[in-house]
């Protein structure tokens, strides 16, 4: 990121968003909690905060009204030609229920109603907040720790001169990722599940990526994905996006997609044009 770039963090209640920003912290930005929106721009011209640091805001609702405001602000650091990146944290209803729930605390926007209102007000406020997002995280599968690294691993390597592409695999029996940009289905090549020696292995193993890997087409498949991918990037840097996420989906995110998900990050981590891989696996632990 540039010097002047700022990271605004919003998304909702419940998903996380604190842990992010203190995530954020221990990554050395400046996090500013709860900021005004209106005074975004301003913000935004003082480059960096104290000791050079790049400045992180965040943006809830407990500032309310600060919502409206904040649709209107990042059209004015538009105009201005102001570089920031606009990060949005979301779960499911159900797991923002259960979150809630097991704290105890009433949604923000609740009221007198259920929180499964005061979610579904909550969203309707930041639907075009999520359509602006250059990034955007889904934390229903993940705990605190994970969604830690998960902002370490975008945010955490430095300034992004390239593009940073997240490969991740995935279950189609437990849903598509929220977050992705693209999805590539797996479920076309035979399934290691049921060899009986490979069934409890998963892709990260040898003997199934092997076996994933040499079955008819398959390298080729992969290989031409990754040239694919890597004829969009140029277009991606030209619009000013910085971080992807590929998802890659079998039926239950254990094996192929693995598998698949480990050597298109493999293969794109070879190219030289600006691209940083790296392989997350949403569901590989789940059956």
């Amino acid at each position: 990121m540039s010097s002047s770039e700022i990271l605004i963090l919003t998304g909702m209640s419940g998903a996380g968003r604190s842990t992010a920003a203190h995530a954020l912290e221990d990554l050395g930005w400046y996090v500013v909690d709860n900021l005004p929106p209106s005074l975004l721009p301003q913000l935004v011209g003082k480059g960096t905060g104290p000791e050079g640091k790049e400045y992180a805001v965040v943006v809830d609702v407990r500032g309310g009204h600060f919502f409206d405001e904040l649709v209107a602000a990042l059209d004015q650091l538009k105009k201005n030609g102001s570089a920031y990146r606009l990060v949005f944290l979301d779960a499911t209803d159900q797991m923002l229920v259960q979150r809630f729930e097991s704290t105890r605390r009433p949604h923000p926007l609740q009221g007198t109603d259920r929180i499964v209102d005061g979610i579904a007000r909550e969203r309707e406020k930041l639907d075009e907040v999520r359509s602006q997002c250059d990034i955007a995280i889904d934390t229903t599968n993940l705990n605190v720790h994970q969604l830690e690294k998960r902002i370490g691993e975008i945010f955490g390597g430095g300034k992004v001169q390239g593009i940073r592409i997240n490969v991740l695999s995935f279950g189609y029996k437990y849903g598509i990722p929220v977050d992705s940009d693209l999805v590539l289905d797996c479920r076309f090549i035979p399934n290691p599940h049921w060899i009986p020696e490979l069934r409890p292995l998963t892709g990260l193993s040898p003997q199934v990526s092997d076996k994933v890997l040499s079955n008819g087409g398959v390298k080729e498949f992969v290989k031409s994905y990754v040239d694919l991918v890597a004829s969009m990037v140029p277009g991606y840097m030209h619009e000013g996006k910085k971080y992807l996420t590929i998802a890659v989906g079998c039926t239950g995110g254990r094996h192929r997609s693995v598998a698949v998900t480990q050597e298109i990050a493999k293969q794109l981590n070879a190219i030289d044009n600006g691209i940083s891989a790296y392989p997350t696996h949403r569901d590989v632990g789940r059956e």
